[in-house]
């Protein structure tokens, strides 16, 4: 997908991220797929809270869909 791509995920995980630093936690960017997925590792209190699938969901993959077009999924990884 390339740099652009990659620089909009990364905008618009700036705009969530003080929202997770927050709580303790954090996110960073793993890749961007050709596919439109995007990969990304929570951090701290975020890598290992029982809630960081609903934080994922709602919070990130719906701010990436929203702010960066073309973006499909978001996964995390470890």
């Amino acid at each position: 997908m390339g740099n652009i791509m990659e620089e909009k995920v990364l905008k618009a995980l700036d705009t969530i991220r003080p929202y997770l630093q927050a709580d303790g936690g954090d996110v960073e960017l793993v890749r961007v797929t050709n596919e439109g997925i995007v990969e990304v590792k929570l951090t701290g209190a975020c890598g290992n809270c029982p809630m960081s699938q609903m934080t994922l969901r709602a919070g990130v993959e719906r701010a990436l869909i929203r702010e960066v077009p073309g973006i499909r999924r978001v996964e995390a990884v470890s």
